[in-house]
């Protein structure tokens, strides 16, 4: 038996970090799409190694999150103005024309983009890169736990995200807070990470990543157009203060723009009917009657 589970969990645990660290060259050289999937790498593995390794409290694995964490946040304000160039591109093609004020807009949101990722690179090179390889080495040399002790960590995992999801949900109900939005998106992502953990130990699947999955990237819609939205707002007071009266005008309709598209993206949010797709996401991975 125990050959069996070793065979499920350490090559999923070693996948894991391969996935990581193959991301980090193309992403310190400035590649938006593998900025995305090293942060995507690095969330998965957080997630996964208090759940899969043999020592989940122990120093290295600890220390090795917490480079893990400041690995993915590093490349977040990089990520957000990739995103932002793109809605702003997009937004640009609808209006069909490009005044001076927009051309301006965009030129200044570029240029954010690329201090952005040069700063990223620059914080990337101060973290301890070799340090977390040798932790999680060291970690994945030990294998991975047995699965029914990995199981029951998915369990209890599971209940207790899902309740704080659900308790948020009530919390907010149909309100617009996009600083708590965002946080019951980073619950969500990490539920469905540990759903999809789940499957591939198990060997079954269910329809709980994919549900977690669209409550979340709903959730992301919102967060994307209100972050450039607030981008717009601090151009817009930039400008009125250097008597920029014609490009702060432009500034403060792209802002009015994005942030009823959040708006919009929070309503669709809400046609999903967010708690009753979390319960149903926590049925189809064996909740108990009481987490659900």
């Amino acid at each position: 038996m125990s050959t069996t589970i070793v065979d499920r969990a350490t090559p999923l645990l070693k996948a894991q970090v391969r996935a990581l660290f193959r991301q980090l060259p193309p992403a310190l050289a400035g590649d938006a799409e593998a900025i995305h999937q090293m942060r995507v790498a690095g969330r998965r593995l957080r997630v996964a190694l208090p759940l899969l390794a043999r020592k989940p409290h122990g120093r290295r694995l600890r220390r090795g999150r917490r480079i893990l964490r400041e690995l993915t946040r590093s490349a977040g304000t990089s990520r957000d103005l990739d995103v932002g160039v793109a809605l702003f591109e997009e937004r640009l093609k609808e209006r069909g024309e490009m005044d001076a004020e927009r051309r301006t807009l965009r030129q200044r949101l570029r240029s954010a983009r690329g201090r952005s990722r040069t700063r990223m690179a620059e914080a990337l090179m101060d973290i301890d890169i070799a340090r977390v390889r040798r932790d999680l080495r060291v970690v994945v040399s030990r294998r991975a736990e047995l699965v029914f002790t990995a199981l029951l960590r998915l369990r209890d995992a599971r209940d207790m995200r899902g309740t704080a999801i659900l308790e948020s949900l009530d919390a907010l109900g149909d309100g617009f807070d996009p600083a708590a939005l965002h946080r019951l998106r980073i619950r969500l992502r990490r539920l469905r990470y540990a759903a999809e953990l789940a499957e591939k130990l198990t060997g079954q699947t269910s329809e709980a990543p994919a549900l977690f999955r669209q409550l979340q990237d709903a959730l992301g819609h919102v967060r994307d157009a209100h972050v450039l939205a607030c981008w717009m707002g601090r151009q817009t007071a930039a400008a009125v203060a250097r008597g920029q009266a014609a490009l702060a005008a432009a500034a403060r309709e792209e802002e009015a723009v994005f942030l009823e598209r959040s708006h919009e993206h929070h309503r669709s949010f809400l046609a999903l009917s967010p708690a009753a797709t979390v319960r149903r996401g926590l049925e189809a991975m064996g909740a108990s009657r009481t987490a659900a």
